[in-house]
């Protein structure tokens, strides 16, 4: 799985952290200053050194390494203008996110998950007293499947804003509906259009990978300019529980991937001064699976998003727990704790 990275620049500060993140998990971090080395290394890779530690990083693409390597020149050089070349390349990574979610076989994908879709429905249906006669505002429609959930509620008028081309497919459904006079579909993302009016209650499905991946969590906060004092938010928190974990089979995996490195000979080549690079990255990458519950060394932590109080600056806010193991002779530091284990959790209450 390829890893995502941000560089969080922040003007007042020494020197802007680095981060990289596994879906937006923070997995390593360590501070950037004028005086770190680092290299381009081929067409979509930087090498960074601190101290006796370089870190390797592989971008998925080459659009995503010059956009991260743009941001790092900006900050190294303030005064620098974006080329046409950089304007082109941000263009380019925004459409090919909303061209993902424009394909009908995406979308049903999604329509497909009948645990999440039905447990909207029967969230919003329950809930049929914040939704009768009220103002909706859904972000991030799709095909407007939340919008039908409301007028089944009764809302009186829902504003249905998508930025992708499936707006085109959501137009004719509602058509085909005879709810045009119910539902408005408003083309474009929530930061560029304008609602016509306040709403009572924002819906939305937000909860990506992790919860935190597409930064689709961002836009729903920020749809809350629209928002009417004491209006309602579906959903309205979301839950993320970390706890470590060990697993013997799956450490000798990823160990065994690092292998390559220790060549002495490629080609005539000595690789393994690599090696200890290679591992440090093969370990800071996240790994998605299931797991037995009962290779947990302790229990979780939990932090909550309140998504009526939050703002968009607290997604990318970093909580420090500590966490105590469940057997007192057992050292979490040295068992293959690089290891976490997270999930992402949608509960929609009933609120009467």
């Amino acid at each position: 799985m390829a890893v995502r990275l941000r560089l969080n620049l922040e003007p007042m500060a020494a020197a802007p952290p680095v981060f990289c993140h596994g879906v937006r998990v923070c997995v390593f971090s360590f501070s950037f200053s004028m005086d770190t080395e680092h290299c381009r290394v081929g067409a979509q890779s930087l090498l960074i050194t601190q101290g006796y530690v370089s870190v390797l990083l592989s971008f998925k693409t080459h659009l995503e390494f010059q956009a991260f390597h743009t941001l790092l020149r900006r900050w190294r050089n303030p005064g620098m203008k974006l080329s046409t070349s950089d304007h082109r390349i941000e263009d380019s990574l925004n459409t090919q996110y909303f061209q993902f979610f424009g394909w009908l076989s995406q979308q049903q994908n999604m329509l497909q998950d009948y645990l999440k879709t039905a447990t909207y429905q029967k969230a919003i249906l329950l809930n049929d007293l914040d939704f009768k006669d009220k103002i909706v505002l859904n972000v991030g429609c799709g095909t407007g499947i939340l919008s039908f959930f409301a007028v089944q509620a009764g809302a009186k008028k829902i504003y249905a804003v998508e930025a992708s081309s499936v707006a085109q497919y959501t137009k004719m459904l509602v058509k085909e509906n005879c709810l045009s006079d119910k539902i408005e579909v408003l083309t474009g993302k929530i930061e560029e259009v304008s609602c016509p009016e306040k709403v009572d209650v924002i819906i939305s499905e937000p909860i990506s990978y992790m919860l935190l991946n597409e930064r689709m969590l961002d836009s729903y906060l920020h749809s809350k300019k629209w928002l009417k004092p004491k209006g309602v938010m579906f959903p309205t928190s979301s839950d993320i529980h970390l706890a470590p974990f060990t697993d013997e089979q799956l450490f000798i995996e990823q160990h065994a991937r690092s292998s390559f490195w220790q060549q002495t000979c490629f080609y005539g080549v000595n690789l393994n001064a690599l090696h200890s690079a290679a591992m440090d990255e093969f370990f800071r990458q996240p790994i998605v699976d299931t797991f037995d519950m009962h290779i947990l060394m302790a229990k979780s932590v939990k932090y909550t998003i309140n998504f009526l109080e939050a703002n968009e600056e607290d997604l990318h806010r970093f909580v420090s727990y500590n966490i105590l193991s469940k057997n007192s002779n057992m050292s979490i530091a040295v068992a293959h704790g690089k290891c976490t284990l997270m999930m992402d959790i949608l509960e929609i209450v009933d609120s009467k």
